[in-house]
């Protein structure tokens, strides 16, 4: 049986900032980080109620995996709703990473480019994956890790809580082992050190908060251009009988709160990532649904039954034959020159599809999807989002043209 030894937290502004949009959430067996985002110290609002989610421990019913994600969707619907009625706060939102000691595992949920990290026999291993577009272009084999380390547009996530009124959560199960540390930080700490000088700080350190401490120093002396904040964890074997973290808690957990915003002091950090393979991997949460997740799974399924690209024409059932004839003899027409258009699908990334931009009224599409790209269409520079998205009949080259010079940061206002 595992437990939480020890753990350290703390969350400093950096050199750059003025405020401090992190905040962090610590009581064994549970632990978060929330990087947030957003104007008029919204960001700092978001990521606050990510944290505050986590305060009454998990619910009941359904794997450690469910319950988090539970809370994760709870907090996203808590920061989608007071952003849409509040202006200042419009657009609002927050990464977060959780993690739970569960018996003998690790449980982790993950949303954004804030991460986890095993320190085990002197190695680093990632154990999230960043929801960002360089992430995203790398993995698809368009961009190097080096060329994704100097990309325009490496600070652009992907999946946050709160933009939207539902969120897709990652969640994975790792075997725990006496003598793991875990970190939860934000990209405060990632953006500005490597993963090796991480290692190398976690292995020259003499405990965890000497740890911490200069890992936030390394960040601040590389240039502290972010909110820095780190959480380490240190855990321990214990007899069966002895009481464990692993036992998670519905309401009153271990230790009081620690969630509060990040406000200390600053350093940097990276490592060769050890790809770990994961106890359990799911990208959705299944069975055991509770209220949140059902409904998540509702909103997402109506959702998925809508057409995919925005602007699509849909023609009145009321006019059907004559529209129908006329369509289909123009779909005839451009079949053979086989003509490519630029839209987004349902999840807002920027997609080629080959066709024409209709939909009849039977639900008949008059396109199919041709190439997802890894690019948001919110990544689009504004000056071309207008005339790159408008649906405007292309040949296939031009089309992959266009996307290839979006997805390396080339695409001109």
């Amino acid at each position: 049986m595992l437990r939480v030894a020890e753990h350290f937290e703390k969350s400093d502004t950096g050199r750059a900032r003025r405020a401090n949009e992190d905040n962090f959430f610590a009581r064994a067996p549970l632990f978060v980080v929330a990087d947030g985002m957003g104007g008029a110290q919204a960001g700092e609002v978001a990521s606050r109620v990510a944290a505050d989610a986590f305060s009454h421990g998990l619910p009941e019913g359904g794997t450690t995996e469910e319950r988090l994600a539970t809370r994760v969707l709870e907090a996203n619907a808590r920061i989608h709703t007071l952003s849409r009625e509040d202006r200042e706060r419009a657009g609002m939102g927050t990464t977060l990473t959780a993690a739970c000691l569960d018996g003998e595992e690790i449980v982790v949920a993950h949303v954004g480019d804030s991460r986890a990290y095993l320190w085990r026999d002197g190695e680093l291993t990632r154990l999230t994956r960043d929801h960002s577009l360089v992430d995203e272009l790398v993995r698809r084999g368009k961009l190097t890790e080096e060329e994704a380390a100097e990309h325009p547009q490496r600070s652009i996530i992907t999946r946050a809580l709160g933009p939207e009124p539902d969120v897709e959560v990652d969640t994975r199960t790792y075997r725990g082992q006496g003598g793991d540390v875990l970190l939860l930080c934000s990209d405060g700490l990632t953006s500005m050190i490597s993963e090796q000088l991480i290692a190398g700080i976690l292995r020259g350190a003499e405990g965890i908060e000497q740890a911490g401490r200069e890992l936030i120093d390394a960040a601040n002396a590389a240039g502290g251009r972010d909110n820095i904040t780190v959480v380490l964890v240190r855990v321990e074997e214990v007899a069966a009988g002895a009481p464990a973290a692993g036992a998670v808690a519905t309401e009153a957990l271990e230790q009081p709160t620690l969630a509060q915003p990040a406000a200390a002091a600053a350093p940097a950090a990276r490592t060769a990532v050890a790809a770990a393979e994961p106890a359990t991997a799911r990208q959705q949460v299944p069975p055991h649904e509770s209220p949140a997740l059902a409904a998540a799974r509702r909103r997402r399924e109506e959702r998925e039954g809508k057409p995919l690209p925005r602007k699509v024409k849909i023609f009145a059932a009321t006019t059907a034959t004559l529209i129908v004839l006329a369509i289909f003899g123009i779909a005839a027409m451009f079949a053979t020159r086989a003509v490519f258009f630029i839209g987004t699908d349902d999840r807002g990334m920027v997609t080629i599809y080959k066709g024409l931009p209709f939909e009849l009224p039977a639900g008949i599409k008059l396109y199919s999807e041709y190439s997802v790209s890894g690019v948001p269409a919110a990544a689009v520079p504004p000056a071309r989002r207008d005339d790159l998205l408008d649906h405007q009949l292309r040949s296939r080259s031009d089309a992959r043209d266009l996307v290839a010079q979006l997805e390396l940061g080339r695409l001109s206002p």
